[in-house]
């Protein structure tokens, strides 16, 4: 029988930093993934400055080793229409690798490991709960994504939920398709569809080219995906079909009312498992590292007490820091074809296009980290 006072479900961005402030503060911390690390996992891997500064990295201590693209410009436009770039003439995001990212996270989260499991059986005890018949914990955080065992537990029903559903691929290019590639390294093209419930993206970070398709209408999504990629390949911007590589997963963006139970008596969500994407971009990683740092405090000031009581402020938190970002305009009332006007209106305006879809809704800029980043760990 193994003990700990907290026991992580899920090692991505959420689980390692939450684990990581909670072993700072001196608390006994268990992650536990069903896969080893490191592993691939389907995005988009791009992130903005915001991510790093939070987390207390150093861009260039990061890139050693390990791929870190700088991004300057975008490509948008609604799919298969007229397109604006947009050249910030700077560094404003950056792509990763994912399966880079989430072990160097979990590295540095100084948790103790259990990799190569999963969930079988949770059970309440009366100080805690059981995990696969041999883990006790006082208290359960899951963080295993949008099917996180503890998330059902708390009574979500992944099916029914209105999630984004994206197709995502990323392969390594040979040495002839790096030279005829037109996409240069450091720009992102950005396609939406014409129903504004999605986008499609190719994003190419040195020599690994990252191309995906999201939707809040997820039915028929790989004819969807596989005509993106036959204009791509039309365009010059890909010569090969990836179809064979899709992978799909499933997230929810942030809804203060109507959204999953987030806490309960010892046990709470955090990352996609509670569901904070930011609703006009589906971007996961900065509101999961934050839910993260916000569950991290509450527990803490905690002082062992995780009745549900004293979990509600993590609840709270969440709500004021998410649930007045943004218009998550694709469940307005409007009819489609004055959605349709609207987008087309919108992406075929410089100006609009730079200060509130890119600035605004994938850039984050002008908004503050959540929280001072803690001390670095030393390794």
């Amino acid at each position: 029988m193994e003990s700990c006072e907290v026991l992580i479900v899920g090692a991505g961005p959420a689980g390692s930093t939450c684990a990581r402030v909670l072993a700072s503060g001196g608390i006994s911390v268990l992650l536990l993934d069903r896969d080893e690390f490191p592993r691939d996992k389907p995005c988009a891997g791009w992130i903005t400055p915001a991510v790093l500064e939070t987390l207390n990295i150093d861009p260039q201590q990061y890139r050693r080793g390990r791929t870190l693209q700088d991004i300057r410009g975008f490509s948008t436009g609604v799919m298969y229409g007229k397109e604006i770039v947009t050249d910030y003439a700077e560094t404003v995001s950056y792509g990763i690798r994912r399966s880079e990212f989430d072990h160097f996270l979990l590295q540095r989260s100084a948790a103790r490991l259990e990799l190569g499991e999963k969930v079988d059986s949770l059970e309440r005890t009366a100080d805690g709960w059981l995990v696969n018949g041999r883990i006790r914990a006082r208290l359960l955080i899951g963080a295993g994504g949008h099917n996180c065992p503890v998330a059902r537990a708390l009574g979500a029903t992944p099916g029914p939920e209105p999630a984004i559903v994206a197709l995502v691929a990323e392969f390594q290019m040979g040495e002839e398709q790096l030279e005829s590639c037109h996409l240069p390294a450091g720009q992102v093209r950005l396609y939406f569809t014409s129903d504004t419930k999605g986008y499609g993206w190719l994003l190419r970070k040195g020599s690994f080219l990252n191309i995906g398709l999201g939707s809040l209408e997820g039915t028929d999504l790989r004819r969807r995906a596989a005509d993106f990629c036959a204009h791509l390949r039309s365009r010059g911007d890909l010569d090969r079909d990836p179809a064979g590589l899709f992978r799909g997963h499933a997230y929810l963006p942030y809804r203060k009312q109507g959204g999953r139970r987030i806490v309960g008596d010892r046990a709470l969500l955090v990352g996609d498992a509670a569901g904070v994407s930011f609703p006009e971009s589906g971007e996961g990683i900065l509101p999961a590292i934050e839910s993260a740092l916000m569950a991290a405090r509450t527990i803490l000031g905690a002082s062992g007490d995780y009745h549900q009581e004293s979990l509600e402020p993590y609840e709270a938190a969440l709500a004021a820091r998410f649930g007045g970002n943004g218009t998550d305009f694709t469940r307005s009332g409007l009819p489609s074809n004055i959605k349709q006007l609207g987008a087309r209106a919108l992406l075929s305006c410089g100006w609009l296009t730079r200060h509130l879809v890119l600035d605004r809704w994938f850039l984050h800029k002008g908004q503050r980290p959540l929280v001072p980043p803690p001390p670095p760990l030393s390794r």
